[in-house]
């Protein structure tokens, strides 16, 4: 829940409940949720595009360390972290995931916000 990698992505999913609960609170056309939205993108960017690459990149090098003498530097600082990125269906299900989240999470919030039990956001 809290690491990188893995299904679905968490990051993501936070990223989109925020957009949507925007989205519903402020409207679509609103600046914030042009920020949020903006901000979402990047995060997604980033889980499949530089943090999946380096992950990749990471493997890869834990192949090369391990064939490397046991006596070599470079073994004392162990396996680099390999799981740090997502692929294109764990950001899409962290997506969906989120817009699901953010719907119930905003429906919670307005009915409250209707029995006068509000939190008092506005």
């Amino acid at each position: 829940m809290v690491g990188s990698g893995g299904m679905p992505s968490s990051h993501t999913a936070l990223i989109v409940a925020l957009t949507t609960a925007v989205g519903v609170e402020n409207g679509t056309s609103s600046t914030l949720f042009a920020v949020c939205l903006v901000l979402a993108l990047i995060v997604m960017y980033d889980a499949t595009g530089v943090r999946l690459h380096a992950g990749r990149q990471a493997t890869v090098l834990n192949i090369i360390i391990a064939e490397m003498p046991a006596d070599h530097p470079v073994q004392d600082g162990g396996r680099l972290r390999d799981s740090l990125g997502h692929t294109p269906i764990q950001v899409a299900v962290g997506a969906l995931l989120g817009v699901v989240v953010g719907l119930i999470v905003e429906n919670l919030y307005l009915l409250g916000d209707k029995s006068g039990a509000g939190s008092g956001f506005h």
